[in-house]
């Protein structure tokens, strides 16, 4: 069985999500933040980089969330929630998925490491500017459409998804209809209700 070490607050509520979507059994371990809002120092003893998600599939150790979802939509999708290698839409559902974790979120860490003024004035500039190519360039791909690739969720859509909760969390979407419309559709699906339920929310409360 496939186990998740669930770090509170964080990317690993994809993987429960996706777990939930396929009816996939799985055991989670919860790990919770330590005073710094740092993954403790004990999860380096599941995988060397420490922290969440990571799955363990008998001998198996993943780390990365976008990894562990091309991993268990390969391994366990039967099909379902990412096409095939060599399918017309392949190149697209990787492109999306790996944007998740690349492009989409550098302005939003940027953002969130410095703070309101803590960026050099350059930087907070640069920031922006990434965010609001990003969050343009998902409106387009969503205007006229559910999911961003066919007509059925894919490990893209769970990837993405993150990304604009946090965009939302923060302040920093703007008056984007099409990603809150996208966004409240995907949060709505019993199965994230179901991961919420069990790993609790993805975003700290806030202040």
């Amino acid at each position: 069985m496939i186990t998740v070490h669930h770090l509170t607050y964080s990317r690993s509520t994809r993987i429960l999500w996706l777990l939930e979507e396929m009816g996939e059994p799985y055991e989670m371990v919860t790990w919770h933040r330590d005073a710094k809002m740092r993954a403790p120092h004990e999860m380096r003893k599941v995988h060397p980089l420490g922290k969440g998600p990571t799955i363990e599939d008998g001998e198996r150790v993943i780390a990365e969330s976008g990894a562990i979802i091309e991993y268990l939509v390969a391994t366990y999708g039967k099909g379902r929630f990412g096409p095939a290698a060599g399918d017309a839409d392949w190149p697209a559902y990787l492109e999306w998925l790996h944007f998740g974790e690349s492009s989409a979120m550098l302005g939003i860490i940027m953002r969130m490491l410095g703070g309101r003024d803590g960026l050099p004035k350059h930087a907070r500039a640069y920031a922006d500017e990434s965010i609001d190519l990003a969050m343009s360039s998902l409106e387009t791909a969503l205007e006229r459409r559910d999911f961003l690739v066919g007509n059925a969720l894919t490990g893209a859509d769970v990837q993405i998804q993150y990304v604009i909760e946090t965009a939302i969390a923060l302040g920093l979407l703007g008056e984007r209809p099409v990603l809150i419309a996208y966004n409240d559709r995907l949060t709505a699906r019993p199965a994230y209700v179901r991961a919420i339920e069990k790993g609790g929310p993805t975003m700290l409360p806030r202040r």
